[in-house]
């Protein structure tokens, strides 16, 4: 990153640190050329216009974003004036999204944090459930969550504002919490698995304080809403860095709480089955190749190694293999605290049911190939089978089954790609 003035910091200025383009590493070449569309338009039609948040961050560590957010001093509605091809989203947090061909970018409008008297949730209950008060860029970056996501891009002059010293932070590899960290987290819970999330991907250290406050307020994510949870369940798993990101939550007492399924992955040597412990690692290694991996894959890995316990129990008193209607009803009880925490769709659940499902088919004795080969077109079969290849991949078990069924996949008969002829349809003579 481009050295600047280390002398100048948040605590002995009243401006913003503005390092100029010569001092900072941001370029336009790397930017999407959507939201750069969007930053001139607004800047054309007299608002500020910032490139804001993780976009930032990464850009200045020498990474490539996935997204780029934008924010401005134009409200919702005159955002949506600007750009016919925006659609004005979200009830707790409104902002515009702009649409193009080949993607989204988001823009919202400059925030202050909110009256807390105003929020109904009584003076002791810090949560934030309306975000929707307007403010100036300095209120903005302050009422985000950590310093190294409080850094603005001005498209007018190209530099980078820093109210809230993320530079520094970035410099010393450090997530901080902005303002209070106890307040912060009570505010939005969520932040507590941003902050392990951030810590995990960026291989980072979080401050202390927010550490203590971590530990002190676990409970808290409880409160948010299962949709955000869901959310972050599925950015957390498809990161690369799950296995990182589990074990700063494990390490804060966050784990048990949030996704006591993957603790018991990570904890799997205590209940001796200390195999399963490199699930996450596994993951992380197929998302680094490049592979697709379904919702159903990534919830299911981390659900499966509590199914199979539970079926080896079970099997291990009986003295005999699990029936197949008690193993449907076994597989059911543990998933659904999963689905009923998270409030996942029908879509969703169906999903999942199906890949576990079919996992277990895989250890049935079949009649023959042909049978297997009509199996391979069960609509559960492609997600079990990446659910195999994660399982063999961290118990080292199973290698010779996952070889047979992977040839089975490549014997399944493909399904035609050209559409059917329709049949003409007969015109009706109109009466006069």
């Amino acid at each position: 990153m481009a050295p600047y003035n280390e002398s100048v910091s948040a605590s002995n200025r009243d401006l913003p640190l503005v390092l100029s383009r010569a001092e900072h590493p941001v370029s336009r070449s790397n930017i999407d050329s959507n939201a750069i569309k969007v930053l001139y338009r607004l800047h054309r039609g007299g608002y500020k216009s910032y490139m804001v948040g993780g976009a930032v961050r990464d850009l200045m560590l020498g990474g490539l974003p996935k997204d780029f957010d934008v924010s401005t001093s134009a409200r919702p509605q005159q955002i949506r004036r600007l750009f016919r091809n925006s659609r004005i989203i979200g009830r707790r947090f409104r902002l515009a999204h702009v649409y193009f061909h080949d993607g989204i970018v988001e823009v919202s409008t400059f925030r202050r944090d909110p009256d807390p008297e105003l929020q109904g949730n009584g003076q002791s209950d810090l949560l934030i459930t309306d975000d929707n008060v307007f403010g100036s860029p300095e209120e903005d970056a302050y009422r985000r969550d950590f310093t190294i996501n409080a850094l603005f891009y001005d498209i007018s002059d190209f530099s980078v504002i820093d109210w809230v010293d993320g530079v520094e932070d970035l410099r010393r590899k450090q997530i901080r919490a902005i303002g209070d960290a106890e307040v912060r987290f009570q505010e939005d819970p969520v932040r507590m698995l941003r902050a392990c999330e951030l810590a995990g991907r960026l291989d980072f250290d979080i401050e202390e304080s927010a550490q203590v406050a971590i530990r002190a307020h676990s409970r808290e994510v409880e409160k948010a809403a299962p949709a955000r949870l869901t959310e972050e369940v599925c950015d957390l798993l498809r990161s690369g860095s799950s296995n990182s990101i589990l074990q700063w939550m494990m390490r804060l007492g966050l784990l048990e709480v949030f996704l006591p399924e993957a603790y018991l992955v990570l904890s799997a040597g205590e209940h001796g089955a200390g195999e399963f412990e490199s699930i996450p690692a596994v993951i992380d290694a197929k998302v680094e190749r490049g592979e697709e991996l379904s919702d159903a894959v990534v919830f299911g890995a981390i659900l499966l190694p509590s199914v199979l316990l539970r079926r080896r129990d079970v099997e291990a008193v009986n003295q005999r293999p699990v029936h197949r209607s008690a193993l449907r009803e076994l597989t059911n009880e543990a998933l659904e605290p999963f689905v009923t925490r998270f409030g996942l769709s029908r879509q969703r659940t169906e999903q999942l049911h199906q890949a576990v499902w079919a996992f277990h088919r895989f250890a049935d004795r079949w009649r023959s190939t042909g049978d297997r080969i009509r199996f391979s077109s069960y609509p559960g079969f492609d997600d079990a089978l990446s659910l195999l290849e994660i399982m063999v991949g961290a118990t080292g078990e199973g290698g010779a089954n996952l070889d047979l069924w992977r040839k089975i996949q490549e014997k399944r008969p493909e399904k035609s790609s050209r559409p059917q002829a329709r049949k003409p349809r007969r015109r009706r003579r109109r009466r006069r």
